[in-house]
């Protein structure tokens, strides 16, 4: 077996190993199962010798789901050991808030408790008087534990175990985290400000949410009006938005530059994006899942990007083991992105779709869409219970404009803060665009399709005939590990 194969089935194992462990059964059923797989392999390796698969070193490899089983473990036990959180008592306490506040029809804050607690917890208050970033503040209230358990697994992935509602708080100090990250996050109001000034109300909203991820400004009706479209995810900052993006960028660039400049570009894309929206943990993992679409397109080798893909994944979750199954975000990245990379060059040798992109990337985009959407179908069911089958005619129309309405977002909200009158010039250019997408998002609200639920037996199908598709498409491509 070739080193590659060797590196990709190791971290592809470990990963398995992992994602067991968080259905917290016992390390002993894990053991039993990581047996009953290597006895798969060896059988295999034993009585089907005409498959071109290394089954011997697939059944010593498999033992590193124990590896990966035994990190989870280890990972959530230094967690719980590290906490001190006082739960179920009224107390007067003191904290940081670390991240961004969540504004809407609540304040939403993530404070870090200062000693003699330690940990994170989740406060929901009245929107105002507003608290920012850095913080630090005097509080009372009654901590809980997060619930229901789903709700209580994806704040433990960001480290958050208690919940507090209605605190009473006063301010003590301000400035009390990172300064750079202060600075980004000002900068990111600065022009949403800017954006303010010069649009409507809904057209603001909604190039915010492009731009930055900011959907604090969504009236009820319009998050409506998205979910039902289909096109929630064009303002939801996670791999999935940002690989179509990024593809669209790259595409629209090739129009102009060479490939090679076009790829730096892109890049440099990305991490502007990254660096605009605070460069928060869930946005630098969809900026490595945006960089890593662009690298499938500028390598455009089957074997490179499935290492890179996993690989990408393993880090990730060394990281924070958590996210690979509580993290929806991290679930719709790498589903998108393989659906992107492995079922769109599929979808398009079956139908026989021309290599040309067409008319402003269109064909490019349709494929790129469609694929990514077919893949996160059953999760998004799963999670939401909800996907239109008229989302994929809405995306592709979205996603033609999609690179010049970030384009002219960005240099609106940048000028903004130099010239008002040269900002809304530009902001009258970028409120056309946005009310033909805002007309489509509104057109297939009203005629979406909904498919209904899906149960995980009907997901393991679906992706098993996704991935039978693909190989059919690409027997001669994608050879699991040639014996030598």
């Amino acid at each position: 077996m070739r080193l590659h194969d060797i590196a990709f089935y190791s971290a592809t194992f470990f990963l398995l190993g992992v994602f067991i462990a968080s259905f917290k059964i016992s390390f002993l059923i894990i053991i039993l199962i990581n047996l009953f797989i290597a006895t798969i392999f060896l059988f295999c390796y034993l009585y089907l010798e005409k498959i071109n698969i290394n089954f011997k070193w697939l059944t010593g490899l498999s033992f590193i789901i124990i590896i990966g089983a035994f990190y989870y473990f280890l990972y959530s036990a230094i967690q719980v050991k590290n906490i001190n959180i006082p739960f179920g008592e009224r107390m007067n306490l003191s904290g940081i808030v670390i991240n961004y506040p969540e504004n809407g029809i609540n304040q939403k804050l993530t404070i870090q408790l200062q000693p003699p607690y330690f940990g994170k917890i989740l406060a929901n208050l009245k929107p105002y008087p507003a608290f920012n970033y850095g913080d630090l503040i005097e509080f009372s209230g009654i901590i809980k534990s997060p619930e229901p358990k789903n709700y209580a697994n994806y704040l433990s992935k960001n480290n958050i175990f208690g919940i507090m509602n209605n605190p009473k708080i006063n301010l003590i100090d301000e400035n009390q985290a990172s300064p750079i990250k202060k600075y980004l996050f000002k900068l990111k109001e600065g022009i949403i400000k800017n954006f303010q000034n010069v649009l409507s109300p809904e057209k603001s909203a909604f190039l915010a949410g492009i731009t930055l991820g900011e959907r604090a400004e969504f009236s009820k009706e319009f998050k409506e009006k998205m979910s039902q479209s289909g096109t929630t995810h064009l303002v939801a900052l996670s791999g999935y938005n940002i690989t179509v993006i990024a593809i669209a960028v790259s595409t629209l660039l090739s129009y102009f530059l060479r490939r090679r400049i076009v790829f730096w570009l892109s890049i440099l894309t990305i991490i502007a994006f990254v660096l605009m929206t605070g460069a928060e943990a869930s946005v630098v993992r969809a900026a490595i899942m945006g960089g890593i679409i662009l690298l499938a397109k500028q390598i455009g080798r089957i074997h490179s990007m499935r290492n890179a893909i996993v690989f990408a994944a393993l880090l990730m979750v060394l990281f924070n083991p958590k996210i690979l199954r509580f993290d929806i975000g991290f679930q719709l990245s790498f589903a998108a992105l393989i659906g992107i990379v492995y079922l769109a060059p599929s979808i398009q040798k079956f139908f026989k779709i021309k290599e040309d992109g067409g008319f402003l990337g269109w064909r490019e985009n349709f494929l790129n869409t469609a694929s990514a959407q077919l893949a996160v179908l059953p999760l998004l069911l799963i999670n939401f219970g909800n996907f239109s089958l008229f989302s994929l005619p809405a995306n592709i129309l979205i996603l033609e404009a999609i690179p010049l309405t970030m384009s002219l977002g960005f240099l609106t909200g940048a000028i903004g803060f130099f010239s008002f009158t040269l900002s809304l010039i530009l902001g009258w250019f970028t409120g056309i665009i946005l009310t033909y997408e805002l007309i489509i998002i509104d057109i297939f609200s009203k005629i979406s399709l909904p498919i209904g639920e899906m149960g995980i037996f009907s997901a393991i199908i679906y992706y098993f005939i996704i991935i039978w598709f693909i190989i059919f498409n690409n027997r001669n491509k994608i050879p699991l590990s040639i014996k030598r």
